[in-house]
């Protein structure tokens, strides 16, 4: 389904059912809620809107200690898309946005410029300079302004409640098996496969490289993995996520070793499923030593597929 992106300049509705979130990673409770608004949506004939950031606030307050980001703009896209949203609305989360008060917010954006004519929230949404809007005032302005607001409860799990940041911590141990119970799905990275420096094939290992185009990842190190994109089915491999010390790198890649493949993929889109960590990505000595770890990683990806 194509979905419609409206930027700060784009064109003002006449009317939407709205929802505003970060919605990093579109997890379980996020589709709880995005399944909410697609019912009101068509109840209420009005087309469905996700309101979100970017940068997405905390990446704006801690940009010297930026939070792992679980799904690029590109990435949560996809998710909301395959949730049938409509149009996603972006705004530009700046120092102009941050100090907007939450009167400002509801009036300008809400409803100048949505026209918003039914709001679904989470139950914890807070919004304006200070984050010192809250559902309450949601309430008092709808009566005022034309517009209703419905509450979402949160969705839980194990009796906690589901996420981005409980999502980010089960990668951050490895336990991808709650990481895909809290997403609804395993734990996936997306990108267009890139030339790398062809190290790889050098070492006998040639790989798919991916640009992350993030400032911090939540997943780090050696994993086997799956990629879908290429064949009916997704594809063994192992990979490596990290800078590469080895070889004295610096930028964040995706680099993925696919098992008995040989075939020219750069330039495809891609999704990487991240199925187990391995280990932690080291630096070693020389590449003798780098190419005898390489072996045994790819050894333990093999068994773990139960392939010869």
């Amino acid at each position: 389904m194509s979905i419609q992106i409206i930027r700060n300049q784009g064109p003002v509705l006449t009317g939407c059912v709205a929802t505003i979130g970060n919605f990093d990673g579109v997890h379980r409770g996020h589709q709880a809620l995005l399944g909410l608004l697609q019912q009101r949506s068509r109840a209420l004939h009005l087309p469905s809107v996700v309101l979100t950031f970017e940068p997405q606030p905390a990446e704006y307050f801690t940009q010297k200690a930026p939070v792992a980001r679980l799904t690029r703009f590109r990435e949560k896209i996809y998710y909301l898309a395959q949730m049938a949203v409509e149009k996603v609305g972006v705004l530009r989360f700046n120092a102009m946005l941050a100090a907007m008060s939450a009167e400002d917010f509801i009036e300008k954006i809400l409803c100048a410029r949505l026209r918003t004519k039914h709001l679904i929230i989470g139950e914890d949404f807070r919004f304006g300079q200070g984050r010192r809007g809250d559902i309450q005032l949601l309430k008092q302005a709808g009566e005022q302004l034309g517009f209703t607001v419905e509450i979402m409860p949160s969705v839980e799990i194990d009796g906690q409640r589901v996420s981005s940041t409980r999502v980010r911590q089960a990668l951050s141990i490895a336990d991808h098996a709650l990481a895909e119970r809290l997403l609804g799905r395993p734990y996936c990275m997306l990108g267009r496969v890139v030339y790398g420096d062809q190290l790889g094939r050098v070492l006998g290992f040639p790989t798919a490289n991916i640009y992350l185009h993030r400032q911090e990842t939540p997943v780090k190190g050696i994993y086997v993995v799956r990629l879908h994109g290429i064949a009916q089915t997704g594809l063994p491999g192992v990979a490596n996520v990290g800078t590469r010390p080895t070889v004295g790198g610096t930028r964040t890649l995706l680099e993925v070793h696919l098992f008995d493949f040989a075939e020219n993929i750069y330039g495809r889109q891609v999704k990487v499923e991240f199925c187990k960590k391995l280990r932690e990505e080291v630096r070693f000595d020389n590449l003798d030593l780098l190419k005898e770890q390489m072996l045994k990683d790819a050894e333990q990806a093999r068994d773990f597929f139960n392939l010869k």
